[in-house]
């Protein structure tokens, strides 16, 4: 019994450091460490769920999407749940990652090529067109729940405000990762 009061109150206080670190980084925009110490923090929480089950519950690390959304904006459910995509740090990451996707797909061992590419850190966003004119953008929020940003997203020249072709669909979302490049910041 007195492993499991240790166990917990160790998670306790990782996940009051991760709590801390997120609320820096999402809602007050100050972010306090670097990505890969976050990162760092957030998989030892997942290891130790991993590893003693009950200490996850439906607030816990591996659980939770996004963030706890803020009230600067309108909230906005997600036409479908918007999930995160995992980290790999390394070959084994990768090498597990395909594992899943076989798994996932019932395949045996089949070759996937994967690639990589720096991460690049901005805004997860879904931009939702009605025959071709976009009328909704939202954040990832927390998953199911997003904030209404259009009226930021409308300001870059990049995100068309109206797609004009003969087979568009008359509901069509677009899921992406919104960010300044360093020149333009």
């Amino acid at each position: 019994m007195k492993k499991k009061k240790e166990i917990l109150k160790i998670y306790k206080d990782k996940l009051k450091n991760f709590k801390k670190h997120s609320d820096l980084y999402y809602n007050k925009d100050n972010p306090q460490i670097t990505d890969e110490q976050f990162d760092k923090i957030k998989n030892e929480l997942l290891d130790l769920e991993k590893i003693y089950p009950f200490l996850k519950t439906k607030k816990s690390v591996s659980s939770v999407v996004g963030a706890p959304i803020t009230n600067k904006f309108k909230k906005v459910n997600h036409l479908r749940p918007m999930l995160s995509l995992s980290n790999a740090f390394n070959y084994n990451d990768m090498v597990e990652f395909q594992k899943k996707i076989n798994n996932f797909l019932n395949l045996k061992e089949k070759f996937i090529e994967l690639f990589s590419e720096p991460k690049i850190d901005g805004i997860s966003a879904t931009l939702i067109y009605k025959k071709g004119i976009l009328t909704k953008g939202l954040s990832r929020g927390d998953g199911i729940i997003g904030e209404d940003i259009l009226e930021n997203l409308k300001t870059i020249t990049n995100i068309p405000k109206k797609i004009q072709a003969n087979d568009i669909p008359d509901l069509l979302e677009i899921r992406c990762e919104v960010f300044i490049g360093k020149k333009d910041f």
